[in-house]
């Protein structure tokens, strides 16, 4: 297991700012404790807590971007659908999160292969318009993204030894 270090000075900062810098604060140093890279081998260097908070990183980033029709393109439906990260999610007290997840796997698992296959860039764009099932998925997590921050950095804050080492 990596130690993921961040400084007292740090956390207390961006809590002061809010949900979204305390989670990067985090996030950040756990992200950089594996090169900015989630491999299997770099999995095995964090502990289950920071997977799941790496995946929520993944989650938010890729689908504010650009939905989870994104998300599955660019690689991470096997990842986010196909492992326990919604029940860690509901495990973490986040149940409409955890349910939009467990909507989206179902989606996932009929449309992968689709959505995951070599394209260019206007094929990607197309994919919008013939997968328009994902939409409801982009709009409740946009319309719920400042809660589920919210709820995963309460979270954290709850549980900050099993994400990071606080040094002064």
């Amino acid at each position: 297991m990596n130690e993921v270090i961040v400084t007292d000075a740090a956390l207390r900062e961006a809590a002061g700012k809010g949900s979204d810098e305390f989670l990067a604060v985090v996030m950040d140093a756990i992200c950089a404790s594996v090169n900015n890279e989630l491999t299997a081998e770099t999995m095995a260097q964090l502990n289950a807590e920071q997977i799941t908070l790496y995946g929520f990183k993944i989650l938010h980033e890729e689908v504010m971007d650009g939905g989870f029709i994104q998300l599955i393109h660019n690689g991470y439906g096997p990842f986010l659908f196909l492992n326990p990260f919604a029940k860690a999610l509901r495990l973490w007290g986040l149940h409409d999160l955890s349910k939009l997840v467990y909507k989206g796997r179902k989606l996932f698992e009929q449309d992968e292969e689709e959505l995951t296959r070599e394209c260019s860039d206007e094929e990607f764009m197309a994919l919008f318009e013939q997968f328009p099932q994902y939409d409801d998925l982009d709009d409740e997590f946009v319309e719920n993204e400042e809660s589920y921050v919210d709820g995963v950095a309460h979270y954290v804050d709850e549980h900050l030894a099993n994400f990071v080492t606080i040094i002064k």
